[in-house]
């Protein structure tokens, strides 16, 4: 089954051309960085705007360099939700306008479970059942996997997500827009121990996540050094790092104590902030401590892309699942309404 997968969730637009006998044939990716970076944060107007303009031309271009016709394809599954609702129609629409035009389905994909999922289009993808920890801009959860729709919740972030708390903190201290990779780069250059930040909700039991504390604390810490003219570039350095480690090992104490609860010795981490190198690092050492692996998607495949949304769609699509004509998208949709395959 041929299936192009369209991805318009928020502020990149993702086309990509999935095969389930040949695999990922081609992707392409815009991202809307540039655009919204001089208001500090995504503004969600513009973001639909652009994702018109660039739907198009990218679907052009995967089609060019896969080889492939229009006619050739099956499918076509798109993002449904959850993520900003004008951008999600955008991809909504496009894709029940080709499907309509091309006599094929189409079928509206959970972003989350394409970010649970992206490891799959790896060479050595992990096997079910495993855990798997879910960290985007929005989303902060760990969930026990037992096959494609059988998620069970086992903690989620009460506040703001780790990825929220990146691009705030950053914000706050006067980093540029997205927050996570300025925060990641000027870690690289912090001194070890001059700040130590709290782990949040990591001195009592349970798997759920709070980071908006956390962001508060860097805060004060910056202002206090504002107050005394230590504010250069090397606190900037030293906050950030202080505040990745914290996040670093909150996220790594409730992945040990979610795969203890569970029994599994299988970790996948999905989602933007599972580029960040310092989190990959911790959780490899934690699960070779336990005798156990971690996986994970390519740095391309961390943040939104369309090569997930057709890998997750092809495998709905190849189980039966499919849906009418209609157009609908959702701002909020719990992972665990999807059916089970």
């Amino acid at each position: 089954m041929l299936v192009l997968g369209l991805e318009t969730s928020c502020d990149e637009t993702g086309v990509a051309l999935y095969d389930s006998e040949r695999g990922l044939l081609a992707d392409a990716l815009f991202s809307q960085i540039d655009l919204h970076r001089a208001y500090g944060g995504v503004v969600p107007e513009l973001a639909s705007r652009d994702h018109v303009k660039r739907m198009l031309p990218l679907i052009r271009q995967v089609l060019a360099e896969s080889g492939c016709a229009p006619g050739e394809i099956d499918a076509i599954a798109y993002t449904a939700g959850p993520g900003l609702v004008g951008a999600l129609l955008v991809g909504a629409s496009c894709a029940q306008a080709l499907a309509f035009a091309w006599g094929v389905p189409a079928l509206g994909v959970h972003h989350m479970e394409g970010h649970l999922l992206a490891p799959m289009l790896e060479e050595q993808p992990p096997e079910f059942p495993f855990v798997a920890l879910l960290v985007s801009g929005g989303h902060t959860q760990l969930v026990r996997v037992d096959g494609i729709g059988r998620y069970q919740l086992l903690g989620e972030s009460l506040d703001d997500a780790a990825g929220e708390a990146f691009d705030k903190t950053a914000k706050l201290i006067g980093l540029g827009y997205p927050g996570g990779p300025e925060i990641a780069r000027l870690a690289e250059s912090g001194t070890p121990g001059r700040f130590v930040f709290p782990r949040p909700m990591t001195d009592r039991p349970g798997l759920d996540f709070s980071f908006s504390g956390l962001k508060t604390f860097a805060l004060n810490t910056w202002q206090q050094c504002r107050s005394t003219g230590d504010d250069g570039e090397q606190t900037r350095c030293d906050i950030a790092l202080a505040f990745q480690q914290a996040v670093v090992e909150t996220l790594t104490i409730k992945c040990r104590r979610a795969l203890k609860q569970t029994g599994l010795k299988r970790l996948v981490i999905a989602g933007g902030v599972s580029a960040n190198q310092a989190l990959r690092q911790s959780l490899e050492k934690m699960l070779a401590e336990l005798n156990g692996k971690v996986f994970y998607a390519r740095p391309a495949f961390c943040t939104d892309n369309g090569a997930m949304i057709a890998y997750a769609g092809c495998q709905r699509l190849q189980a039966g699942q499919h849906e009418g004509p209609s157009i609908k998208v959702q701002a909020r949709w719990p992972m665990e309404q999807l059916p089970a395959l």
